[in-house]
């Protein structure tokens, strides 16, 4: 069972070609990635939250102009947490079909050369067909996939900086 799973996916790997592997890592990293700031959010945020409040609610002083500026790096020092790996992630959702198209171009080389060496010959063009399209079908899929788990966690890092910072009230 667990045998004929893993023959499957590395010959479609291999029907694929090289890009198929570098989408494959990219998209391994971007739902790391993405599964690491579910954690966060799980586990670490209301501690970092509570903190970051103490710390502000422990001045005595909360009104003058380097108050407030305490206050926007205590914001500014939260917000980088809260945000995280998102950075990343968008730029592994961008790379997937990106890399999708470099398969498609590395598969029509294929096709070409198949045609220059082999005079057209159907079967070694197919090969070179299906490692044209594979990619680009699974850059689009993964990027796809990210682009939810991305757009999920985007909105609920600009919520949680927003109740931060009206969490941490200026008057004393």
């Amino acid at each position: 069972m667990f045998g004929d799973a893993y023959l499957a996916i590395i010959r479609f790997m291999e029907q694929g070609g090289d890009v198929l592997w570098l989408i494959a890592l990219i998209t391994f990293l971007m739902w790391t990635l993405i599964f690491e700031r579910i954690w966060f959010f799980q586990t670490e945020h209301k501690s970092m939250v509570r903190e970051a409040t103490e710390r502000w609610e422990g001045r005595e002083e909360r009104n003058s102009w380097s108050a407030h500026q305490v206050r926007e790096a205590i914001i500014s020092d939260a917000s980088d947490r809260i945000t995280g790996s998102l950075p990343i992630i968008q730029t592994c959702v961008a790379l997937c079909p990106l890399f999708g198209l470099l398969g498609t171009v590395t598969g029509m080389v294929a096709v070409f050369d198949a045609m220059a060496t082999q005079g057209g010959n159907a079967r070694s063009m197919a090969a070179g067909v299906s490692m044209a399209t594979i990619p680009t079908m699974s850059g689009m899929i993964a990027s796809l996939s990210g682009l939810v788990g991305s757009t999920f966690l985007k909105r609920k890092v600009d919520y949680e900086i927003e109740l931060f910072e009206d969490h941490l009230t200026l008057d004393h």
